[in-house]
């Protein structure tokens, strides 16, 4: 039958339109980005704690994806709470806060990128940065993300 090869890609359509969530809204723009930190942040963290093999190139381009990742989503957060965002209402009340965490990030990514210029690469010297970036992310989520 013709339509049975397009019906998984009708039913991931239809998944992704039932979220609710417009992706070209502020909060779907943001979610895109912090989805893909996550995705690249996991990468590193698998190579430097043995889960994928490490990969001195692809922790260097990974690195730099998430730097600059790291820079964008800031921008899709309106100066109003969106009634569906998963953050809590503290995120709009202490903008001076979120604002410091999200620097904190940026910092974290930038000297993870600075650690990649010495060859080699060494894990153990690289683990300390991405423990920072994942402590960045931490915090930022325990003062203001809604699970």
């Amino acid at each position: 039958m013709i339509f049975k090869p397009l019906l998984p890609g009708v039913i991931a359509l239809a998944l992704v339109a039932c979220d609710g969530v417009d992706s070209d809204s502020p909060l779907g723009r943001r979610q895109a980005i912090f989805k893909q930190m996550l995705a690249t942040s996991e990468d590193l963290g698998g190579m430097l704690r043995g889960r994928l093999g490490f990969d001195e190139q692809r922790f260097v381009d990974g690195a730099a994806r998430l730097d600059v990742l790291s820079r964008q989503p800031w921008q899709h957060f309106p100066p109003v709470r969106e009634a569906d965002s998963s953050a809590r209402d503290e995120l709009w009340q202490r903008q001076e806060r979120f604002r410091q965490l999200a620097g904190d990030l940026e910092r974290g990514t930038a000297a993870l990128v600075a650690a990649t210029v010495a060859r080699p690469l060494e894990p153990a010297v690289l683990a300390p940065h991405v423990q920072r970036v994942e402590d960045a992310c931490e915090a930022c989520h325990r003062e203001f993300r809604a699970y």
